[in-house]
């Protein structure tokens, strides 16, 4: 579990910790000692740098990485993708950098450790090196998803804008798969838009998200006309519907469940003659007992 519980007076800080022990006191919820820490300006969990300034990755980690010689073998190669996967959030065109290796991870391919494979194998070593602070979410503000599309992956960006500086959140990026690799450049743009919008749906229930993409608003202004749009670009966009249909579902049984929960706490009160009370009746009044 990770509690934040900043502020920046410290009776505040001690104040927040008491209401996050105390929910777990109610919860009935363990936690391991060893692993808690408390008052600190930063410190690793889950195998990321997790302080003010955002989300990092963990530099011995990545010494560890770093000194790795060039896998000779298929078991070297899955080890080595394994551990570099773990921080693909933090690397751009992560699918794009690591396509010559993960050929050598296919059925029947010969192992032969080529002059691109250790390319990628150097280049991934390198931005793992450099890989930028990745910020949390501002709830408040609203969200950029920058979507592409090249010949075998997809590649999309989840960010945030503050002060006209475009801050990364996560990037994401997929492998095409054979069927995928025969699409026309346009369907491929709508799949990234699709695919960023299942990957990013926990970011993205209950915000407003404009999306600047002409295959999308292409295919909106054909009115879903079935035989201009195409049968396969109108499936992507009425996808993209049922995502916003779910988000909308989950935000209506969520909000049904806390006032089912808050109902429960709600206690009784007897009142006595005398007593003034607010009643609702079309519009809050006071009405003397």
């Amino acid at each position: 579990m990770i509690s934040r519980c900043l502020a920046h007076p410290f009776d505040e800080c001690l104040e927040h910790l008491h209401l996050v022990l105390q929910r777990c006191k109610d919860t009935n919820l363990s936690l391991n000692w060893e692993k808690c820490h408390f008052m600190v300006q930063e410190g690793i969990v889950l195998g990321h740098q997790i302080s003010a300034m955002g989300i990092e990755v963990d530099k011995a980690k990545i010494q560890v990485i770093e000194k790795l010689p060039p896998p000779t073998s298929v078991k070297g190669v899955r080890s080595f993708l394994g551990h570099a996967g773990f921080y693909r959030r933090f690397i751009k065109d992560f699918s794009k950098i690591t396509k010559p290796l993960c050929t050598l991870l296919v059925k029947d391919v010969p192992y032969v450790f080529s002059e691109e494979c250790l390319l990628a194998f150097n280049t991934l070593k390198e931005k793992l090196i450099s890989a930028p602070v990745i910020i949390a979410p501002n709830w408040s503000l609203s969200f950029e998803l920058m979507c592409d599309a090249s010949y075998y992956v997809v590649g999309v960006v989840l960010g945030q804008r503050k002060d006209k500086i475009f801050h990364v959140i996560h990037y994401a990026n997929k492998t095409l798969n054979d069927a995928q690799l025969n699409y026309a450049t346009t369907e491929k743009e709508l799949l990234a838009v699709v695919y960023a919008f299942d990957k990013f749906r926990s970011y993205l229930v209950g915000s407003k998200v404009e999306l600047e993409h002409r295959a999308f608003w292409a295919v909106k202004k054909l009115y879903f006309d079935l035989k201009a749009a195409g049968e396969k670009r109108l499936l992507q966009v009425n996808e993209m519907d049922e995502f916003r249909l779910e988000a909308y579902e989950n935000a209506k049984l969520y909000k049904e469940r806390t006032k089912k929960w808050h109902d429960m706490h709600i206690q009784r009160r007897s009142f006595e003659v005398g007593q003034q009370v607010l009643l609702y009746n079309s519009r809050l009044k006071l009405f003397p007992g």
